[in-house]
């Protein structure tokens, strides 16, 4: 693997469009309007909607296109309601697959989701058949460049970090999901560039798959990323670096 983290390159192959980041927005705006629903509209009393509106301040997404988002969700606007929805598989090779999808129509969701599964050697399995296999948890990404590494390893230890990797231009930060917000908040404060955070699912180990099953595998993404209803894809495969 290259000096950069598996969670640079996940994250790097999403955005590279106009019409990919018009898709983002719209997923964020999903996911938005789920977690003041089931949280409330304030972001001082609803921690899983700061993390929401961390996630879209670093995919670019406009002020008022959050703002308008969180008032959609609380009433103020007329929307549509969506609920969420998880699926559990295996992708090419074997390897683990978990999608979280946002949807108003759980049927069409399923179908989309099972066609790409089958359509590049996957498929779906029961609840539970992978998730055993990956743990929730707080990623932060933090630019070393012009930084001791080793200095702003402590400060996120102190912050309260569980684990720290480096490479060759950030440090991966993971902590408990809970401790997500607040560790990041405590790195800006302290002058390092938070790259991106998230709470998301990350895999105990990570497998390595053949060229040829890696390009069924990396199909398949890309098929699941492009479905309106999915909001996230989980897996345990060694990505190629997306220099």
């Amino acid at each position: 693997m290259s000096g950069h983290s598996k969670w640079h390159n996940i994250q790097a192959r999403k955005g590279k469009s106009d019409a990919a980041r018009g898709k983002i927005f719209t997923k964020l705006g999903r996911e938005i309007a789920v977690t003041v629903k089931a949280g409330g509209s304030d972001p001082s009393t609803n921690a899983k909607l700061r993390d929401v509106i961390a996630k879209a301040k670093q995919n670019n997404m406009p002020n008022d296109s959050i703002e308008r988002s969180i008032k959609k969700a609380a009433g103020e606007l007329s929307g549509v309601n969506y609920e969420s929805c998880t699926y559990e598989g295996y992708g090419a090779g074997g390897s683990a697959v978990i999608v979280d999808c946002l949807t108003d129509n759980k049927n069409r969701t399923a179908g989309d989701v099972r066609h790409a599964f089958d359509k590049f050697g996957g498929s779906l399995g029961a609840t539970g058949c992978v998730s055993y296999l990956f743990q929730r948890k707080g990623v932060i990404e933090v630019t070393i460049e012009g930084k001791d590494a080793d200095e702003l390893m402590l400060t996120a230890l102190d912050a309260g970090a569980k684990d720290v990797n480096e490479y060759d231009d950030s440090l991966e930060i993971i902590t408990e999901p809970n401790d997500c917000a607040k560790v990041a908040e405590e790195l800006q404060k302290a002058g390092y560039e938070v790259i991106s955070q998230e709470v998301t699912l990350v895999p105990d180990s990570y497998v390595d798959l053949e060229e040829a099953k890696m390009i069924s595998f990396t199909k398949m993404l890309d098929m699941l990323e492009d479905l309106d209803d999915v909001q996230e894809v989980y897996h345990n495969v060694n990505m190629p670096d997306e220099e």
